[in-house]
């Protein structure tokens, strides 16, 4: 399977990116797999709990649809709805979670995150750092830190009081988060319409520095419209060479074995946003980044 192993070069690369803080890592639901439900578990519990009666009841933005009719269109009540579930399962969380107690080790001054609960923000703490947070403001009923963006830890966040930059919300402001289909337009029509909705830290972050993506899949609408949207008002993200953490698709040989591979075609697909593909489970990911992180520590240093 050497198809799969990730060449030195790109190894090396990475490491003395997060080391020097040059790297900004960018977090999905999928870090935090195996302690929250992930959307479709989620999705497929209020399905049954609200008798959901369609064909979807894989997907959370569809039933949560249903769910916003269902309560008389109170979106503010469904979005509290969600983050209880999130919040219960957030209780949970161990010390050593991987890949936040790796990511909050390192010294970067900047985490993105379209998560809406706060495992970043603990894992930093337990760090010893001081964390602060700003929510983007998508819609105009989002308190998104103004204050703490117009001092010097908001718009130079330094290693040991790094910023923490929610994208699609937080459960601390359930109004905050985008869950519906009208959300996502909303939010990617936001995005267009006035690039000042990002602040000027979190614009320099994602086009002067190399971005980690860490819990999203190849196939996931989240990750596909959040970078497409973004490449729309920030072109210079390409400049860039990127880094995703993706699981190998099952049955990645196409019929026959003639052709490319599943994961060749995805990696070609990904290389014009040039992305990089680390093919691998994030425990898989991790495990090695501490390994090649502590024998840097071991390399001489020359004088």
């Amino acid at each position: 399977m050497a198809e799969i192993e990730w060449r030195d070069g790109e190894w090396d690369r990475l490491v003395d990116q997060l080391i020097k803080g040059d790297c900004v890592p960018f977090v999905g639901a999928g870090a935090s797999a195996g302690v929250l439900p992930d959307a479709r578990s989620l999705s497929r519990r209020l399905a049954e709990k609200y008798k959901y009666p369609y064909d979807r009841p894989d997907d959370l933005t569809e039933v949560t649809d249903y769910l916003v009719w269902w309560f008389g269109g109170d979106v503010p009540y469904v979005k509290s709805l969600i983050c209880e579930e999130f919040r219960a399962g957030a209780e949970g969380m161990g010390a050593g979670l991987e890949p936040y107690a790796l990511l909050a080790e390192l010294p970067l001054p900047i985490f993105i995150t379209t998560n809406y609960d706060d495992f970043l923000l603990k894992a930093l703490a337990r760090a010893h750092k001081k964390p602060n947070i700003a929510i983007c403001p998508w819609h105009d009923q989002i308190d998104h830190s103004q204050e703490l963006l117009s001092s010097e830890a908001g718009w130079n966040p330094r290693p040991d009081s790094p910023l923490i930059y929610h994208l699609h919300g937080s459960m601390r402001q359930p109004q905050s988060i985008v869950l519906t289909n009208d959300d996502y337009e909303e939010f990617i029509t936001s995005l267009v319409a006035d690039r000042d909705i990002i602040p000027p830290v979190i614009r320099a972050a994602l086009t002067t520095r190399s971005l980690l993506f860490i819990g999203y899949g190849m196939r996931d609408m989240t990750f596909r419209t959040i970078f497409n949207g973004l490449q729309r008002v920030l072109p210079g993200m390409v400049r860039r060479r990127h880094v995703s953490v993706q699981l190998p698709p099952l049955g990645h040989r196409p019929e026959g074995g003639s052709g490319p591979s599943m994961m060749q075609y995805q990696a070609a697909r990904f290389d014009k946003w040039r992305i990089s593909i680390y093919w691998g489970t994030i425990d898989e990911f991790t495990g090695e980044l501490r390994r090649r992180l502590g024998r840097h520590d071991d390399t001489p240093q020359q004088s």
